[in-house]
């Protein structure tokens, strides 16, 4: 058990293992062996540390020409040699066995039409058979099933066709960008094997911490606090900072300053990347002051806040029918073992 208190099962995951999909890489603009080897040494580090399942997803090749696509034989080629280097590793310290999450939702990859998918998985079949791996295969295949990072909804006829065809190959299809996705019920209806559900956690975070801020605001001009936090400008500073923002510029954008944008577009972009600055000094201090304010009012801020966001979780425990379904997991985990 964890300071969480939460004593059931825990899967510790990758997400997105590939050349490039870390921002440092991007922004440093990494040549592909050098890029390749860093997605290399982080396998290598989550399965010293007891990963259970790891994302591979060399979808993105930015030594290409701008509006070229990546050829889905290079997709599973790479998907294959990355494979192979963490199982090599994997059973030189004879660790447990590992799960595989493949390919992704972005078109990067091209993994959008039915031939190009089918043809992904023949060719990563074969690479793994020539890398002596006949009996490793993922468990997950990322499809695309409608959603991504600006429309939320899920289309459960391409799903179910996707489905059918990871079915030959033994594996389940796992939808990636399901935030705020309007039809959350036909995920299992047509059998999809997982969801990726993360930036909808972090916004109900973000929200829940400006509505505390507002009643802050409210108990200072009452004259009730001497002062307010200044959490909203803290998360707006971090972001901003990091430069992570930079990755989801929009074209009209280019070349403007975070100031320059349309209020609008600060908020979604603040709120957005909060998950990647909630640990960040200024942040940090903003936010125990902001509790400290609220504690002092005899309101529990903290309490509030994780309330929302198991708030916002709830709907996928209703909606993918998983309500109940720990006592059932731990006992096929038990019969594994």
């Amino acid at each position: 058990m964890d300071s969480s208190g939460f004593e059931g099962p825990v899967i510790v995951a990758l997400d997105h293992g590939g050349p490039w999909l870390k921002d440092k890489q991007t922004i440093e603009k990494w040549p592909l062996e050098r890029a390749m080897q860093g997605v290399k040494d982080s396998l290598t580090a989550c399965i010293d540390a007891g990963y259970d399942l790891l994302h591979i997803d060399p979808t993105v090749d930015r030594t290409l020409a701008r509006g070229e696509t990546i050829s889905i034989d290079t997709v599973s080629g790479r998907t294959g040699e990355m494979i192979n280097h963490a199982e090599r590793h994997r059973r030189s310290k004879d660790l447990p066995r590992i799960s595989y999450e493949v390919g992704t939702e972005e078109v990067h990859g091209g993994l959008a039409d039915m031939n190009t998918f089918r043809r992904f998985l023949k060719g990563l079949r074969q690479g793994l058979d020539k890398c002596g791996l006949q009996d490793v295969w993922p468990c997950f295949i990322v499809g695309k099933v409608g959603t991504d990072l600006h429309t939320t909804l899920f289309d459960p006829v391409v799903a179910s066709e996707l489905v059918k065809t990871a079915a030959e190959y033994g594996s389940f299809i796992k939808g990636h960008y399901t935030d705020g996705v309007e039809n959350p019920e036909d995920y299992p209806q047509s059998g999809m094997g997982g969801a990726n559900v993360g930036p909808e956690f972090t916004e109900a975070e973000y929200f829940s911490l400006k509505k505390l801020t507002m009643s802050e605001g409210e108990f200072v001009r009452q004259g009730k606090l001497e002062s307010e936090s200044g959490l909203m400008q803290a998360l707006e500073d971090a972001v901003v900072a990091s430069g992570r923002w930079e990755k989801w510029r929009q074209a009209g954008e280019q070349g403007k300053k975070f100031s320059e944008l349309a209020e609008e577009r600060r908020e979604w972009l603040v709120r957005t990347g909060c998950r990647y600055i909630w640990t960040a000094g200024g942040v940090l201090e903003a936010r125990g002051q902001l509790y400290a304010n609220m504690s002092a009012m005899g309101i529990d801020a903290e309490a509030e806040v994780i309330g929302d966001i198991a708030r916002s979780m709830d709907k996928y425990f209703e909606k993918f029918n998983l309500t109940g379904t720990i006592p059932m997991i731990e006992k096929e985990l038990e019969a594994g073992l």
